[in-house]
C-alpha cells in the first residue's frame, strides 16, 4: 500500500484560534484525521457566515465559501466521522443553518434551484447559503463526464461569483448572491481511476482544497468527549457568526501585507502536471483562508498570524495534492508509464516501456512522456552497465541528478521540433 510522505503533517500555525481549539478538543476522542476536521470546520463556518464579509483583490471579491475534497487511501479513513463532528458543532451554534445543508450533488440545475431567485409565482429562496456534502464524489465525477451535464460549470461559477444561471427550454433558473460551499469525500484509487474521464483539468480541481486524510488512531470503544466541551465551542462560534453578519470589506494589517509580498511569488508559480493544475489557485485559496481565520478571531483586519495559519494549511493541502495525484500528468502516456513504474520498484527498461503501448509509440512520444515525468520529479532514469552500451532503466520517484534528466528529456511543453533542433 502506498504510504504518505513524511512531510505530510499539519503544522501548528494552522491550528490557530477557534478552529485550532475545536480540533484539539475533538482529536483525542476520534479516529478522524485532525486535518479533515479542521478543513471541514472552516468550510462549514465560512458558509454559515454568509456573504457579507469579503476581501477585495483588484475587481474580484473573495468571500468565505470554500470547496474541499477529503481524500483517503481507502474507505477506512474516517472521512464521514470527521464531518459528523463539524455538523454537531455548527448545528448547535446556528440552528438556522441546518436546513441549508444538502447531501448529494446531482446537477447544475439542482444547485441553482436550491438557491434560486424569486420569479413569477415562485418566491424563491431568501437564505442564499448552501453547503453540499457529497460522500460519493466518484459518482459525481462520472456524472460530470456525461454530455450536457452543467454541474462542473455551475460549481466553478459558484466558487467565483455566486451568480448562477442555466438556460433551458422550459423555465430558465437563476440565482444571484449565492453562497455555496462544498465538501466531498473520495479515495485515492477512485480519484486516480477517474482522472482521465472527468473535466478535473478545466479549472474545477484548483477550486478545491485537496486534503489527504488518514485514520488517526484506533479507539475500539469510541471517544469520551463531554457535551459541555462541544457546547462551549458552539457558543464561541455563535458569537462569531452573529458578529460576522455586520462585517463588510476586510483588509490586511501592515505586517500581513509584508508577509503576503514575501510569499506571493511562490504561491503564484507554475507547478507541473495534474498536481500543478490542482493547486494553481493557491493564492486565492490563501486569501479566503486568511479571511476566515481573521473572522473566527473577530479581528478587524487580517493580521500576520491569520495569514500564517492560512499558509500552513495551504502547505498541507499542497502536499496532500502532491501525494494524491502522484505526479500524474496531462499526457496519458506519462500516466500509463507512471502506473507501470509504481507496480515495479526494480524499475523498467526503455524496451519494456515501449511494450506497454504494444509498440504503438514513437521515440519522440516516449521522450515527451518520460520528460514530463522527469520534470515533475515523478520518475527518474539510471544507466546500468550491460557489457556493452549502458542500459537505460526508469524508476518511480525523483532522482538527485534531476537537471541531467531534464536536459536529456525535455519537458512535455516542448515541441518535437524544439527537442530535435
Amino acid at each position: 500500500m502506498e504510504q504518505p510522505p513524511a512531510r505530510l503533517s499539519l503544522q501548528s500555525p494552522a491550528l490557530h484560534g477557534l478552529a485550532g481549539d475545536l480540533v484539539r478538543t475533538i482529536e483525542p476522542h476520534t479516529e478522524a484525521d485532525p486535518a479533515a476536521i479542521l478543513v471541514q470546520f472552516l468550510v462549514a463556518a465560512g458558509n454559515a457566515m454568509g456573504r457579507s464579509p469579503f476581501f477585495k483583490v483588484e475587481a474580484t471579491r473573495h468571500h468565505t465559501n470554500l470547496f474541499a475534497a477529503i481524500v483517503g487511501q481507502s474507505a477506512k479513513a474516517r472521512k464521514g466521522t470527521s464531518w459528523s463532528w463539524v455538523e454537531r458543532v455548527l448545528a448547535t451554534a446556528e440552528p438556522e443553518w441546518g436546513p441549508r445543508l444538502q447531501k448529494g450533488l446531482s446537477s447544475g440545475e439542482g444547485l441553482i434551484h436550491a438557491v434560486r431567485d424569486g420569479a413569477a409565482e415562485d418566491p424563491g429562496v431568501t437564505d442564499k447559503r448552501l453547503t453540499v456534502i457529497e460522500s460519493e464524489f466518484s459518482s459525481v465525477l462520472r456524472r460530470m463526464n456525461r454530455e450536457g451535464n452543467s454541474l462542473s460549470a455551475i460549481l466553478r461559477e459558484a466558487w467565483d461569483s455566486g451568480s448562477l444561471q442555466v438556460l433551458t427550454k422550459g423555465t430558465p433558473q437563476r440565482a444571484t448572491e449565492a453562497h455555496l460551499s462544498v465538501v466531498t469525500h473520495i479515495t485515492i484509487p477512485e480519484l486516480r481511476a477517474l482522472l482521465s474521464a472527468t473535466d478535473m483539468s478545466n479549472g474545477l480541481a484548483n477550486r478545491f482544497l485537496w486534503v489527504f486524510a488518514r485514520r488517526s488512531k484506533l479507539l475500539p470503544e469510541g471517544g469520551r468527549l463531554e457535551d459541555g466541551s462541544l457546547s462551549s465551542l458552539s457558543s464561541r462560534l455563535a458569537r462569531v457568526l452573529s458578529w460576522a453578519r455586520d462585517v463588510g470589506e476586510m483588509k490586511r494589517s501592515e505586517a500581513a501585507r509584508k508577509l503576503w509580498c514575501e510569499v506571493y511569488e511562490s504561491l503564484s508559480s507554475d507547478k507541473p502536471g495534474l498536481f500543478g493544475q490542482a493547486t494553481s489557485r493557491a493564492e486565492a485559496q490563501v486569501v479566503r483562508l486568511s479571511l476566515l481565520y481573521a473572522l473566527l478571531a473577530r479581528s478587524e483586519a487580517i493580521d500576520e498570524e491569520h495569514l500564517s495559519a492560512a499558509l500552513a494549511l495551504m502547505d498541507y493541502a499542497s502536499d496532500s495534492a502532491r501525494h494524491i495525484f502522484g505526479g500524474a500528468q496531462q499526457n496519458p502516456r506519462a500516466n500509463r508509464i507512471l502506473e507501470a513504474l509504481r507496480e515495479r520498484p526494480e524499475g523498467r527498461s526503455r524496451s519494456e516501456l515501449v511494450k506497454l503501448f504494444t509498440g504503438h509509440v514513437t521515440r519522440a512520444e516516449l521522450d515527451m512522456a518520460l520528460g514530463s515525468l522527469s520534470e515533475a520529479g515523478a520518475a527518474h532514469m539510471e544507466e546500468q552497465p550491460s557489457g556493452g552500451r549502458p542500459t537505460e532503466r526508469w524508476f518511480h520517484g525523483a532522482a538527485a541528478a534531476k537537471e541531467e534528466k531534464k536536459a536529456k528529456y525535455p519537458p512535455a511543453s516542448a515541441s518535437v521540433t524544439e527537442r530535435e533542433s
